[in-house]
């Protein structure tokens, strides 16, 4: 029974997951993050609980990505799917009427053709997460924005406009060429080839963890002052820091 106590872990990710797909297909944001937030947890905790036990396997590696696709790739993806409904003033999805031009019929299904770039972000996650299953070479670092992390940026948008509630951010992150520029990053971010750090701690105390340490107090102080809104930064900074501790350790004799 042991061996399956982290498949079960991972499994509670995937359940997470399908259950912020009902969420998020409502437009229930709030709730979607929260069980976004569960299924992260999870599949954080999942890893930890097979080390500990000494059980890790190549089927918990499998069900850990599949699991992730779901929680971090098509969450996120729906959850842009609606953002730019909302930018564009689109009709619900299960609205009939002609009320836009440039729009996709299939009895009694109607979408707008720009939402569904939104769905750019769930095709780049898989494509992450089948690149991850077989690269050997990231155990302590990422090679490119983990879906996990990438989630919680597109995740921090609805939650900047319903709990911020102001003019200037709600203006900016419903401006639909707003979105697609985030789409875009997303995408290449989450494939790019660029080494990020784990949080993952390595020996030797401060001295070889300073930029996790620092990077982890920064996330503190920022979400106090700055609450949702300060996700986007944080997914900057960790990007900067990253790519600055990379130049660093070549320029290191």
């Amino acid at each position: 029974m042991k061996k399956h106590i982290p498949n079960i872990i991972t499994l509670l990710n995937l359940f997470c997951g399908c259950i912020a797909i009902v969420f998020a297909v409502n437009s229930n944001f709030t709730m979607a993050a929260i069980f976004v937030g569960l299924g992260i947890f999870f599949d954080f905790f999942d890893g930890l609980v097979a080390r500990w036990l000494k059980v890790q396997s190549d089927l918990g590696i499998q069900l850990d990505s599949l699991a992730d696709m779901v929680t971090s790739g098509i969450v996120p993806g729906i959850v842009m799917f609606k953002l730019l409904e909302i930018a564009v003033g689109a009709p619900d999805m299960n609205d009939t009427s002609d009320a836009w031009n440039t729009a996709l019929n299939f009895q009694g299904f109607t979408s707008s053709l720009l939402p569904i770039l939104g769905f750019a972000i769930t095709l780049a996650s898989g494509y992450r997460l089948a690149k991850f299953n077989i690269d050997e070479d990231q155990q302590t670092y990422f090679k490119g924005l983990p879906t996990p992390a990438n989630t919680i940026l597109i995740l921090s948008l609805p939650l900047i406009l319903e709990f911020q509630n102001s003019d200037l951010m709600n203006t900016t992150i419903l401006n639909p060429l707003v979105l697609v520029a985030i789409t875009l990053l997303s995408c290449f971010l989450l494939n790019a080839p660029v080494k990020l750090f784990a949080l993952k701690f390595k020996p030797g105390g401060f001295k070889n963890n300073a930029s996790r340490y620092i990077f982890i107090i920064l996330c503190l102080v920022l979400l106090i002052v700055f609450h949702f809104a300060a996700i986007p930064l944080i997914i900057a900074i960790y990007i900067a820091m990253s790519v600055i501790e990379q130049l660093v350790v070549k320029s290191t004799p």
